[in-house]
Parts: C-alpha cells; structure tokens; sequence
C-alpha cells in the first residue's frame, strides 16, 4: 500500500542529502537530522494561514513542499513545531503532524535554499542601510542638526540592528550574507555617531 503523499514517513527521510565531506554545515544537520511539520489548515478565514506563515518564517523553517516544513533538529526547533501543532489541532480546526527526520538525499538543496532565503532578508537590511545612509546625507546637507533628528535616527539604527539579530537568530547555516550586513550595520552606527557629534557641537554653541 502506498504512503500518503504528505505524510508518508519514508518520503520524508528523504528530503536531504550529505551536504559534502567535511562541511561544517553536513555534520550539524547529519548528527542532529531535521524536525518536520505537516500540517493542513481551514481555507477560512484566510488569517489563519497568514499565521502559520508567519510563525513558520519566524522561525526559519523552509517549505519543502506546500504545508510541509523541516527546521534542523533542536530541542527549541521541536518545542516549537509542536507548540505549533498544538494550536493548528487544537484553536485552528486544523490537522498537524511533528516528525523526526533523517537526510538520505537531497540535503546539500534543503540547505543551499534555507541560506538563500536568509541571504534575501540580509539583503532586505542592506537596502534599508542605505537608505538610512541616504537619509543621514541628506539632513547633513541640510543642516537638520536636531535632536528630534538624532532620536529619530536612533530609533531607525535600533530597528534596523532589532531586524538583523532575528534574522541571524534563524540563520542555522551561517548564511554569507551576514557578514555584509553587519558591516553595513556598523557603518550606519560611525555615521550616526558623526551626526550626534554635529547636533551636540550645535547645541554647545546655541548655549554661548
């Protein structure tokens, strides 16, 4: 008899594959293996899958196909698909099942795709940088040496810092993108720091 499409046990063991002889990132995922979450949920409201969308993003699992998502195995990966779980069965009217998984074949993909989707919100923040370094000229150039300016401004870096150690905290991989970020990051708060040197430098003098 044949397995259930989604949640046959031996398609889902099958889902990863070695990821390279002495890969840093082989030997994690073979020794510690994968947490999989199949879950099925109401078509209405829609608010409901918009939910578990989200939660899943927050957490950094990857789709492996639709409503079937693989996190590396941790006890926080598990305690959190079968939280999971708990509320699609038990608050959502939906159907949800947590397995154990081990990689037979395909792995080197599954992580190659979990750092890409990392890479992309790495590259969301870089893009943000720029447009606070864009931001900082511009008030420079005009001369908006406040500090309503300089509060704001804080308040960006903050969120913007908030941003990258969320998505670093999802990072399993060591994506490369990481590192851009973070210089980025680091160039934001140089800037910002040049600018609260101008706002206080004008206030000193305002005071004479």
């Amino acid at each position: 008899m044949r397995c259930p499409t989604v949640v046959c046990p031996s398609r889902l063991r099958r889902v990863v594959a070695a990821h390279g002889p002495g890969s840093d990132n082989a030997v994690m995922a073979e020794s510690s293996g994968w947490v999989v979450l199949v879950y099925r949920v109401p078509s209405e409201p829609s608010r409901l899958r918009a939910q578990v969308w989200r939660r899943l993003r927050q957490l950094g699992a990857l789709y492996l196909q639709n409503a079937v998502v693989a996190l590396p195995a941790d006890p926080a990966a598990e305690r959190s698909l079968l939280r999971l779980q708990e509320e699609i069965t038990t608050e959502m009217g939906g159907s949800a099942q947590v397995f154990r998984a081990v990689a037979l074949a395909g792995q080197e993909q599954v992580i190659a795709s979990m750092n890409a989707a990392r890479d992309e919100e790495y590259a969301e923040i870089v893009d943000r940088c720029r447009d606070f370094l864009t931001e900082i000229e511009r008030e420079t150039a005009a001369t908006h040496f406040t500090y309503a300016e300089l509060e704001e401004n804080e308040e960006d870096l903050n969120k913007l810092r908030s941003w990258f150690e969320k998505v670093r905290g999802r990072d399993r991989f060591d994506a490369g993108g990481a590192d851009e970020a973070e210089q980025r990051l680091a160039e934001c708060a140089t800037v910002l720091e040049e600018f609260a040197a101008r706002v206080y430098a004008r206030d000193s003098t305002q005071d004479v």
